[in-house]
């Protein structure tokens, strides 16, 4: 009788964990739920770099064509992480749905927004620079330091320059 108490439990709980996960809509279906908060499920193809660090998670081969998108703004890595790890994965992105340019899409601006196995996205490199390709960080800039003023008094018996060749007279 235990056993079979077990494994109705453990049936209990495998049918919640798969009715939570069949909450998410298909990206196909993310357009009909535009002004709601929703969560959206599909498979990363990959994840690509636009002008000024935006980034955008594309789901489709033909991304103009697809129906959906994520989108990250370089303000927002710092909080969500490395999303170029997301490809290849599928991921479940939960927040707003809204429309740009005909498409609907969420804006991930926190790693909270994604469930399932995307939730282990490794932080971002602390030498990570969005405006900057490659391995160097533009850094800060700084007007320079000015010479710290000396205050002393200055001596009369001393000779300077060419004072100390003339013989006194």
């Amino acid at each position: 009788m235990k056993t079979s108490h077990g494994v109705a439990i453990s049936l209990l709980m495998l049918s919640s964990i798969w009715a939570a996960a069949s909450d998410c809509l298909p990206i196909s279906e993310a357009g009909h739920h535009v002004g709601e908060n929703k969560c959206v499920t599909g498979k990363v193809l990959r994840v690509k770099e636009g002008s000024k660090g935006v980034h955008f998670i594309d789901f489709c081969a033909d991304q103009t064509a697809c129906p959906f998108s994520v989108v990250v703004f370089p303000s927002d890595l710092k909080d969500v992480g490395d999303v170029r790890r997301l490809a290849g994965q599928v991921i479940e992105i939960h927040g707003p749905v809204k429309v740009y340019r005909g498409r609907a899409e969420i804006v991930l601006s926190r790693v909270s927004q994604l469930t399932a196995g995307s939730t282990l996205i490794p932080p971002l490199p602390k030498d990570f620079d969005v405006e900057k390709q490659g391995k160097f960080s533009a850094g800060r800039m700084r007007p320079s330091k000015k010479p710290a003023k000396v205050k002393g008094t200055v001596s009369l018996d001393q000779t300077f320059g060419n004072e100390a060749d003339v013989e006194p007279q």
